[in-house]
């Protein structure tokens, strides 16, 4: 038998434990690739069953609540489901009166004296209805003067000399960028109306309203860039490459402005900004004038950012929740007690996280201080020691690595309580991009690019600010065209501060 401190058998076991970490890597590749095509992409690990694998007792119920204890007991699923709330007081009302056909005493035959009603609202819709706008411009001329025929001048429109009216212009804005509902699929719902369009023309339609909102998503943009935290984060958008016949991958770049789950006061917002590539230079230059914390990703290009800005003007805060995701897929596919004490640890901080929602940002910070921080400091220090116990090419290995690589940047949230733990913000506002791009496939041109990142801006932000996007952009597109608002009173106009009576209630 080979000795086994002989040269061919330590390096025969080499080779099988490199084998063997190489099969594990693509095992995890090939799951991960499976769960992101047909997997559920909701993350979400029960802490109890965790700390049962890992054979330690489970986290204890919620205090007990008095309160809760007086309380009737649970109404069923079923119950719950129902929505019992009242409907809104803007929506029209139109009463169907069912009365009885003989108001004579069944007894004595004399007429019946009205002592009350019940009333039951329901919900009741009527399709978007197709009409016509006709402008009647009078002309006139005086039967005994030569000066000509006298008429009014004709209106401005966003398309000159074509149908759609501004609020038809919206409607197809919002319907693709704030619904996802592509533009061939808007042409089959007007041909069902009996009116017939090209595809290319609703392009068309797109193109010339985002010219005029593009100042509108520029103040945006100026807005969240002089803020003092920002998140950012990117997604792919296919375009079609001049030329070539096929497409290239563009990208929209999203950068996010969000202080409510610190008592902040400020209006949200979001702004989507078009590049052709991922190159670190697209996110350098549109936030050359920012200074503050950027809330990002591990992307390496908000590093060299930050590195370049050798003044300290941008610090970065590092999102844990991607940190937790590469330990979840990696549980999810081997059930690693080290994945799973992992998720248990960042839990914990987690769980802080949701108390101190929507507190002041001293109160978050103090509680941070002292409940977060040493959680933390214990988590560094587990995780220098399991780096010592796993293969060096595994994934967790890589997941580990990952999580000291940024340290710096993780930690900064328990110094600053306006922090958030990660960039959910901006994810959440990238989803609606995502949605539409896969109803869409891709978008037409590195214009089209553009204008999706100009129209997903303001239909966004509208939204996050508690606005109607339908009748913000209608009366905004036709107070621009008809001239009401200057150049520098354009700030007026933006969601935040739109205010017009009636459209603005019942929005």
């Amino acid at each position: 038998m080979p000795d086994a401190a002989s040269p061919d058998l330590v390096e025969l076991r080499t080779a099988l434990a490199a084998a063997e970490a190489r099969i594990a890597q693509l095992e995890q590749i090939i799951h991960d690739l499976r769960r992101s095509r047909f997997g559920q992409s909701i993350e979400r690990v029960d802490p109890g069953q965790l700390a049962l694998a890992l054979g330690a007792a489970p986290p204890p119920p919620p205090a007990a609540d008095h309160d809760a204890a007086a309380a009737p007991e649970r109404k069923s699923a079923s119950e719950r489901r129902r929505n019992r709330g009242a409907l809104p007081a803007h929506l029209e009302r139109i009463e169907q009166v069912i009365d009885i056909a003989d108001r004579a005493c069944p007894c004595c035959r004399r007429e019946m004296h009205r002592v009350g009603e019940d009333r039951a609202e329901r919900l009741d819709v009527v399709p978007a209805q197709l009409r016509v706008r006709v402008t009647v411009r009078p002309r006139y001329a005086c039967r005994r003067c030569a000066e000509g025929v006298h008429q009014a001048p004709a209106p401005a429109r966003i398309v000159a000399g074509g149908l759609p009216t501004e609020a038809l212009l919206a409607h197809v804005l919002v319907s693709k960028y704030g619904d996802g509902l592509p533009l061939y699929r808007q042409c089959q719902i007007l041909a069902r109306g009996g009116i017939h369009l090209d595809r290319a023309t609703l392009c068309d339609w797109v193109r010339q309203a985002c010219w005029w909102l593009r100042p509108l998503h520029e103040l945006v943009l100026a807005h969240i860039v002089g803020h003092a935290r920002v998140f950012a984060d990117d997604t792919p958008l296919p375009t079609l490459a001049p030329g070539r016949g096929r497409t290239r991958d563009g990208r929209i770049w999203a950068y996010a402005a969000d202080d409510r789950a610190s008592g902040g006061t400020g209006p949200p917002a979001v702004a989507y900004v078009y590049a052709p590539d991922r190159k670190g230079i697209r996110p350098a230059r549109h936030l050359a004038a920012f200074r503050g914390t950027l809330q990002v990703d591990g992307y390496g290009g908000f590093r060299a950012l930050a590195d370049r800005r050798n003044d300290g003007a941008i610090a970065l805060a590092f999102c844990w929740a991607h940190l937790r995701r590469r330990f979840h897929k990696i549980h999810a596919h081997t059930a690693s007690p080290i994945a799973a004490e992992a998720l248990l640890r960042i839990g914990a901080l987690y769980a802080i996280e949701r108390e101190v929602r929507g507190r002041p940002a001293a109160e978050r910070q103090a509680v941070r201080q002292e409940r977060s921080a040493p959680l933390v400091r214990n988590l560094r220090t587990w995780l220098d020691a399991q780096l010592g116990r796993v293969s060096q090419g595994s994934a967790l290995a890589a997941a580990i690595r990952y999580g000291l690589r940024h340290w710096e940047g993780l930690c900064r949230f328990l110094d600053d309580g306006t922090l958030e733990l990660d960039t959910n913000s901006v994810e959440r506002e990238i989803r609606p991009v995502v949605v539409t791009r896969k109803a869409a496939l891709f978008a037409g041109s590195e214009g089209g690019g553009e204008n999706w990142a100009i129209a997903t801006t303001l239909i966004r932000t509208a939204i996050l600010s508690s606005v109607n996007p339908q009748a913000w952009l209608t009366d905004v597109l036709e107070r621009m065209v008809r001239g009401e608002v200057r150049s520098t009173e354009l700030a007026s106009l933006l969601p935040w501060a739109w205010r017009q009576p009636g459209i603005a209630a019942a929005a």
